[in-house]
């Protein structure tokens, strides 16, 4: 399979974010919406699958001591830009939130659910004064495959927006891959087709910085990182931090991996961490984190963009396991033999949506991922016969996302019936 391709997807797949992603692509719709009108709005319908909001229901929104999806939307109407996408709500201002507030005070924004909706889904219905607009999200937070402006469609890239779709995205052929092919690929690709993987380690190592320095979140990560032993303790604590800065609406953007900040700060500030303080060759890091990168992608596209399985655990963590352990000179055996270990040990951790907690379950994703591949460096690997284990780490994968998709189809609706509770 071409090298040209996985680059192509790894560039699709990590983008900046600024703030919890759901609520970032709910704003980036709202932006859309906006600019297709030529009044002001005078009314906001927004329309979202349950896994948009269980995540985007308790989240900071970035810049701001705001929460939640309807105030992202508010946010958007008076300051959106569709061009930062996922940074949409990134030129906030005091005199923005103000205005903000009196937009949610009006009551002009609605916020429903779609409870058919069983992939990731947005719909904004906008109308001012003289003309209306519509425009949806759908299977990605920035896939858009509907725009009209009145009775006019711009944009209609399926028949009808719940049918199941042909996958049109370039990150799902990345199915085409076998995992021995994903690990060649990020050994030996050349290193100069992989420097815009450095901005991402740049980005996340230094919200994760700041994390640590300003009293943001509920302290978790200088509570890790004050309890350190070792250099894989401190990577811990870094992505705590980290995540505890963006889910407090910190004003500063991660990368994310394959459409999460919380997955970018997974799959690339341990390794970041842990390779800079053992003093491992940024060419080595970078390759790491490529493959974190190529794995969390390779998982979440047979999960789906949002699941009710935690994806920072069963997708970037299994990405983090398999580069931590290309990071620390292992085979590509003991590389899948560290996915098969994170596999067998957190893949039913439950996602009950963004918020500050997500924190401690990352820094257990992180935990998880460090013994996987410590114990596949010393030969330790859960048998295959074990559980949802397979003869094959490509047919073990398929086996958590079978369990995701099939298995808990109810778990986000109990979920989301106990968080609107």
């Amino acid at each position: 399979m071409p090298r040209q391709l996985l680059v192509r997807i790894l560039r699709d797949q990590i983008k900046p974010a600024l703030g919890c992603t759901e609520p970032g692509a709910v704003a980036y719709g709202v932006a859309l919406a906006k600019e297709l009108l030529d009044s002001p709005i005078t009314e906001l319908k927004i329309t979202v699958d349950k896994n948009i909001l269980k995540n985007g229901m308790n989240v900071g929104i970035p810049g701001t001591k705001e929460r939640g999806l309807t105030f992202a939307a508010a946010l958007a109407l008076v300051i959106g830009k569709s061009q930062y996408v996922l940074e949409t709500l990134k030129d906030v201002t005091p005199g923005s939130i103000q205005t903000a507030r009196e937009i949610m005070e009006s009551g002009i924004v609605k916020l429903k659910l779609n409870k058919e909706a069983d992939r990731l889904y947005i719909c904004v219905e906008a109308r001012g004064k003289e003309d209306k607009s519509r425009v949806i999200i759908k299977d990605d937070h920035t896939n858009v495959v509907f725009k009209s402006k009145d009775n006019q469609i711009l944009l209609n890239t399926e028949a009808t927006v719940l049918a199941t779709p042909i996958p049109k995205e370039i990150k799902y052929r990345i199915k085409n891959y076998c995992i021995e092919e994903l690990i060649e690929f990020a050994r030996g690709v050349s290193i100069a087709r992989l420097t815009f993987i450095q901005e991402g380690i740049d980005m996340n190592m230094h919200v994760a910085k700041i994390g640590l320095q300003k009293d943001l979140g509920i302290g978790l990560g200088k509570f890790f990182f004050s309890k350190a032993k070792d250099v894989f303790d401190r990577a811990k604590a870094y992505t705590a931090a980290a995540s505890e800065a963006r889910m407090s609406g910190y004003p500063l953007p991660v990368m994310s991996s394959a459409g999460s900040g919380n997955h970018g700060l997974v799959a690339i500030t341990p390794l970041a961490a842990i390779g800079s303080e053992m003093g491992i060759s940024e060419e080595n890091i970078i390759r790491s984190v490529t493959l974190s990168h190529l794995l969390t992608i390779y998982v979440k596209v047979h999960t789906g963009a949002l699941s009710p399985v935690c994806g920072c655990g069963i997708a970037a963590g299994v990405g983090c396991s398999a580069g931590l352990t290309l990071l620390l000179g292992g085979s590509n055996e003991q590389i899948k033999a560290a996915i098969s270990n994170m596999a067998a040990g957190i893949s039913g951790m439950i996602c009950d949506g963004a918020k500050l907690g997500c924190s401690y379950k990352l820094s257990i994703a992180v935990d998880a991922a460090i013994d996987a591949a410590n114990m596949a460096l010393e030969a330790i690997y859960i048998p295959f016969d074990n559980g949802i284990l397979a003869e094959t780490v490509e047919k073990t994968i398929q086996n958590m996302a079978l369990v995701s998709k099939v298995g808990m189809s109810n778990t986000d609706n109990v979920i989301l019936d106990i968080l609107m509770k």
